[in-house]
């Protein structure tokens, strides 16, 4: 059963071109980012920057990356539209270079803010780190609303004026929870669902329909410790250094490409319990940069790993 509360809310990674929907109004000279990853050789940063030059377009910043172990080309360019410019009209261009190169591609419209869904269980440290960066600015998405399988954290979500969805969940109820799930995701033109310490596991059937488009923070310094009880597991082996991992989730658990990790130095003498303590900072951390990272299409698949701009 669904339960809401009635607060308004605030006014991946796809595999083909995109621009995510806006809530913003557009300025006089769209900002706009494209990505792309293609087989390497010669000729692809001529070509896009062509483009570009034709349109009276105006590179603000550019990154690359070649692969050489598997063949690819990664690249990110932010630019400035210097004279109006309709963003279909761009997308026609690009989609002709991105054939002609083999380009998977993103064209995202800088004034568009991501939107997310923040899941959430009991524990809510990197919830309130994310919401935190959101109310401050610091983090640039919208998050029109939070679902949990618990009610813990509904008055949190309330005083940001965030609805709040009780969805709880058992192996009875699981699927069916799930295709509510995915109902709000389609509702809400969700972009990222970020797992902020929401302890289900998902089927792999949404994985699959949401792939490069969830995000999820495990305690643990992946791949060491996967699964349930971390810490448990790190004291059991009388680790110096605990982190935490921020990655794509995929059907297999605590496998996905990673995003962002960190790290913390810690001794013999702390107990589970207290390296759990300690760990709750550098995974509210982590999680908000890969949050971050993925909001400004900063982050490229390559395969099992990624490819991420700073």
């Amino acid at each position: 059963m669904s339960e809401i509360n009635t607060a308004p809310a605030e006014s991946p990674d796809a595999r083909n071109s995109s621009v995510f929907g806006s809530s913003k109004e557009r300025v006089d000279h769209p900002d706009f980012v494209l990505t792309f990853s293609c087989p390497d050789r010669t000729g692809i940063v001529h070509a896009v920057s062509g483009i570009l030059a034709t349109h009276g377009c105006n590179i603000r910043d550019s990154a690359q990356f070649s692969d050489r172990s598997v063949g690819k080309f990664f690249m990110r360019l932010s630019f400035d539209a210097l004279d109006e410019i309709a963003t279909s009209r761009l997308q026609s261009e690009f989609a002709k270079v991105g054939k002609l190169f083999g380009m998977t591609w993103q064209l995202h419209d800088f004034g568009s803010k991501p939107r997310l869904m923040i899941m959430v269980s009991r524990a809510g440290h990197c919830l309130n780190d994310l919401l935190f960066k959101y109310s401050t600015g610091m983090l640039d998405v919208e998050i029109p609303l939070i679902v949990s399988n618990h009610k813990d954290f509904c008055r949190l979500a309330a005083s940001y004026d965030i609805p709040f969805h009780h969805l709880p969940i058992t192996a009875d109820t699981k699927l069916a929870q799930e295709a509510k799930l995915m109902e709000l995701v389609e509702q809400e033109r969700i972009d990222l669902i970020v797992l902020a310490r929401y302890m289900q596991v998902l089927s792999d059937g949404l994985c699959q329909k949401m792939f490069g488009r969830v995000i999820n923070i495990h305690h643990s310094f992946l791949p060491s410790f996967k699964g349930a009880r971390p810490y448990h597991q790190a004291q059991a082996r009388g680790v110096k250094l605990i982190g935490a991992t921020a990655h794509y989730v995929t059907a297999d658990l605590d496998e996905g490409p990673i995003i962002e990790q960190d790290v913390l130095r810690v001794d013999h003498s702390l107990t589970p319990e207290q390296l759990s303590a300690v760990g709750r900072d550098v995974e509210a951390a982590v999680l908000t940069r890969a949050v971050k990272f993925h909001a400004e299409n900063r982050v490229l698949l390559n395969g099992d790993r990624t490819v991420v701009f700073g």
